[in-house]
């Protein structure tokens, strides 16, 4: 009996397979193995993910085949997020290009980013805006791209995470309103933010120490802050107040630790925010509300 015909979705459904025999983790930009294969077969082929069923059983020639089988050894056996074999990941509806310098995009603040900050502050009220530990970018450029009268700031202290942060607004055409900083948490600039945003390190390193391979391949010094997790958050609020105007607001994602930090600070009133779309520790301050402990 002759072999079956390659198709795309028989590629994908082989490659689930594999993922689930391997064992593989996920949470970056994928939480299962059928995402995660059609991620990297559509990548390999060249399919968009809106493809029709007709297309998903055309047959697939040798040469793309072969592409395809490249990238789930390749994610089978080093063990790197797909993101990073693929170079790109979406957040807010924007393509960003990623490597092993940058975390891959994922955060929930993009759920606030999508709603314009309702009911948070007045979209149109906000003309400066603070990334801190921008990364790839994603969250500086994606708040830019949503609020078209802002100018960003955002700060890393990773000269080759800056570096694909700045091609990214180049590409997505935001780079005369996003500037990048060389900085440690804040920049040099001394100027007043309507809006933080912030998604800072807060993995405390007992954690770290025992996470899926597929996390120890991002870089550690963007996750990892201390033994509870609060070493960057916690000069990043004590630095806070005279870096917010009078209604300005900060946005943090501290996930997981977000309970540690509640506790940490029990005079700020954090506002923790219930998310639509999944994830956790998203958190609203103003600048009113903030109390130095």
């Amino acid at each position: 009996m002759p072999p079956r015909q390659l198709t795309p979705r028989r590629l994908v459904l082989n490659a689930e397979r594999r993922f689930r025999r391997a064992r593989l983790a996920y949470g970056h930009g994928t939480d299962n193995a059928r995402d995660e294969a059609v991620f990297l077969v559509f990548h390999a082929l060249g399919l968009p993910f809106d493809v029709d069923d007709v297309t998903l059983d055309l047959p697939v020639d040798a040469g793309r085949a072969a592409a395809v089988e490249a990238l789930v050894l390749a994610r089978i056996e080093s063990r790197r997020p797909a993101a990073y074999l693929t170079g790109r990941m979406w957040f807010v509806g924007h393509e960003f290009r990623v490597n092993e310098h940058v975390l891959v995009p994922r955060s929930p603040i993009g759920e606030l980013i999508r709603a314009r900050f309702d009911p948070w502050l007045d979209a149109a009220r906000v003309r400066r805006v603070l990334d801190i530990g921008t990364g790839s970018g994603c969250i500086a450029i994606a708040a830019a791209l949503a609020l078209p009268d802002c100018v960003v700031d955002a700060t890393d202290i990773s000269p080759a995470a800056l570096a694909v942060a700045r091609d990214n607004a180049e590409r997505l055409g935001v780079a005369g309103r996003v500037h990048f900083h060389l900085a440690d948490i804040f920049p040099p600039t001394g100027a007043a933010y309507d809006l933080v945003l912030a998604n800072p390190p807060y993995v405390p390193q007992a954690e770290y120490d025992e996470l899926p391979v597929e996390y120890l391949r991002e870089p550690a010094g963007a996750l990892v802050a201390g033994a509870d997790g609060l070493d960057v958050v916690r000069r990043l609020l004590q630095g806070l107040p005279e870096r917010l105007t009078e209604e300005g607001v900060l946005v943090m994602d501290t996930g997981a630790t977000s309970a540690t930090l509640a506790a940490a600070f029990p005079r700020l009133p954090f506002t923790w925010v219930e998310l639509q779309h999944g994830g956790e520790g998203i958190s609203v301050l103003k600048r009113r509300e903030f109390r130095r402990d």
